[in-house]
């Protein structure tokens, strides 16, 4: 059985739970409780579980008794255990109200193909669970999920490496570091042979997130968990105090929230020399501050267009953003590829420099957006729908492709917009160009010339008809 049966196996599970009222985020979670207690037992992890809480002891139980069982089991796991095991079941509750349910879902489980399961991956499996979540619409999980397919361009091109400290400031279910974590060990020689200092740190240090939503934060632990990720995750929200502490790292890969703070209050930190009440300026602003200032330090960050040309604090925050790192590659997104259809969206490329000064001499853009085709669940986004955005983007000579999407715009000519890098689109076929179109008071003036041209003509007509008239008298 392959890991997609599997995922579909315990999608279909929640149909059990419709009868109880459970939404589809919710299901996810109650999931969540149960897998990890099945995938300790199928991984020899169950050393972090107290005994008379371990998966055996759950199958043992039916009925009302299952029930009063589990709701303890839970209390007990987030209330007395040590942590990632109390991380994920702080604060847990059931939605569960039918004995009957939660038994066909522990019985389902157990009954899955779990050899498969870990031959493909656990974390694969526990992967496509929260991706056929972010594809259901009535889920509204796709808020914070981002597409794999560009989670793995951008991890791509910013190519982490073993050593490095990486961090995703709004982690959502821990996507971007699971994609850099991936990626180190493809791309790093013996990676499982590394001396014990090295991989300790890839294991233990490597790889952090925050994340505001606590059940959202449950799924990033557990995504971790079962890609031997131990590193910090934190519970808050980087745009407070808590953010101050996050700085250092060598790669940031995230797609932040949208929108702005409840009530058009400001931002609670108090570190940030733009304050505004705009989330994705200010994520912006903590970004490039927690990279390291050595020059090499880099990152790449999912933004909607409203950053790249909003004016006040957003106009200060892009000249600050460009003094201190080179902003050297802006990608224009595609519509229809996130939960929200009508969001446009960008990819901003840059590195932090030595100095705070003069760091962004020119920025190239590529135009993924203009006459492309409407992209969502029928039509997803696929790897080679960036094969020509990559091969800009790596070439040694920028100058000399040829490719109408890619354009640079120097640090002066960007100034002389005011700033603003609402730029690099290329004509769109799809809007009739205007400018070809004859001028409508031109066109008039010149029908009523002819027009009267006409009427003085008839007129001398009718003059000339009439003196032959009279000569004929």
């Amino acid at each position: 059985m392959t890991t997609q049966e599997i995922v579909a196996k315990l999608w279909n599970l929640c149909n059990v739970l419709r009868d109880d009222g459970i939404t589809y985020h919710q299901y996810v979670t109650e999931l969540t409780y149960i897998l990890f207690l099945k995938m300790a037992k199928e991984t020899g992890a169950e050393s972090q579980i107290p005994a008379a809480y371990r998966w055996d002891a759950l199958t043992s139980k039916s009925g009302i008794e299952l029930k009063k069982f589990y709701k303890e089991l839970l209390n007990h796991l987030g209330e007395n255990c040590t942590g990632r095991v109390r991380e994920i079941y702080q604060g847990a509750t059931t939605n569960i109200d039918e004995p009957k349910n939660l038994e066909k879902i522990i019985t389902n489980i157990d009954g899955l193909d779990w050899y498969s399961a870990r031959e493909e991956g656990l974390g694969n499996l526990y992967e496509g669970l929260l991706e056929k979540n972010a594809n259901e619409k009535k889920s509204g999980a796709g808020q914070y999920f981002t597409p794999r397919v560009l989670i793995d361009v951008m991890t791509r091109l910013v190519k982490p490496q073993a050593g490095e400290r990486c961090n995703d400031p709004a982690c959502g279910t821990f996507g971007f570091m699971i994609a850099a974590h991936q990626y180190v060990s493809e791309h790093t020689d013996s990676f499982f042979d590394l001396d014990a200092d090295t991989a300790a740190f890839e294991r233990e240090k490597a790889f952090t997130g925050c994340e505001l939503v606590h059940d959202t934060h449950r799924l990033a632990l557990m995504n971790a968990m079962l890609h031997d990720i131990e590193g910090e995750i934190i519970l808050g929200d980087t745009l407070s105090n808590v953010g101050k502490s996050m700085k250092g790292y060598d790669v940031v890969l995230t797609n932040p929230p949208f929108g702005t703070k409840k009530g058009g209050e400001r931002a609670t930190r108090d570190d940030f020399t733009f304050p505004t009440s705009n989330k994705q300026l200010n994520f912006l602003q903590h970004i490039y501050r927690s990279l390291k200032a050595d020059g090499k330090a880099r990152a790449a960050v999912v933004l909607p267009d409203n950053v790249l040309f909003a004016d006040g604090e957003g106009e200060h925050i892009r000249v600050d953003l460009m003094d201190k790192c080179n902003l050297h590659t802006v990608l224009r997104l595609p519509t229809g590829i996130f939960y929200a259809q009508g969001v446009k969206t960008n990819v901003l490329f840059f590195t932090r420099g030595k100095t705070d000064k003069g760091n962004t001499q020119e920025v190239w853009f590529y135009d993924l957006r203009t006459n492309m085709p409407s992209f969502g669940k029928t039509n997803p986004l696929k790897k080679e729908h960036f094969a020509g955005f990559e091969a800009a983007y790596e070439a040694k000579d920028r100058h000399v492709i040829q490719d109408e999407r890619w354009g640079v715009f120097t640090r002066e000519q960007i100034a002389e917009k005011g700033n603003s890098l609402d730029l690099g689109l290329i004509r769109d076929d799809s809007i009739v160009d205007y400018e070809d179109l004859p001028d409508p008071i031109e066109s008039g003036e010149e029908a009523i010339a002819q027009l009267e041209e006409a009427v003085d003509l008839l007129k001398s007509v009718v003059r000339e008809l009439k003196s032959l008239e009279n000569a004929e008298v």
